[in-house]
């Protein structure tokens, strides 16, 4: 059983905000040397799971999307503008090519869109009004924010020092 540490009596000055500040920041600091210690950089030409995963992700919603906008898709009986569109899918694919060549910055930019992605379905959610209303949404959320997590380390990896 550890003991708890006995509280300073109540006339006993308390520590400087200055200096718990300055501890907190040395002892945050430590934890993330020791965290960037242990990443292991990507070695040339590897690709984890969760890399492959978000290229395909993203490769296949830019490819549909522009199908399906070409093919004359609907949106609640209209046919969405163009621009947002083709941005969106322009994106899409550029961030799955940049994944595909191991740029940092397309994986941020994706991982930037899984955000959006969840913030979306989970107000879909929000006003679901019938059981398709509440079975998608928990898929693309839980879907994203897997994928998410997954990319938080490959991001690191891909930015770790290599050795030498």
């Amino acid at each position: 059983m550890t003991q708890r540490k006995a509280p300073p009596p109540p006339d006993a000055p308390a520590p400087a905000p200055d200096d718990f500040i300055e501890r907190y920041r040395a002892r945050t600091e430590a934890q993330n040397a020791a965290a960037r210690a242990r990443l292991e950089p990507l070695a040339p030409g590897e690709r984890p799971w969760p890399l492959l995963a978000a290229t395909a992700v993203a490769g296949i919603s830019g490819v549909v999307n522009l199908v399906l906008y070409a093919a004359g898709a609907t949106i609640a009986g209209r046919h969405p503008s163009a621009a947002p569109t083709l941005l969106f899918s322009a994106v899409t694919i550029a961030c799955a090519v940049g994944m595909w060549r191991r740029s940092a910055q397309a994986v941020l930019v994706f991982m930037a869109l899984l955000a959006i992605v969840i913030m979306l379905f989970s107000l879909l959610l929000v006003e679901a009004s019938n059981l398709l209303g509440f079975l998608v949404p928990p898929l693309f959320i839980v879907g994203s924010g897997c994928l998410l997590w997954k990319l938080v380390r490959v991001l690191a990896r891909m930015q770790a020092p290599t050795a030498g």
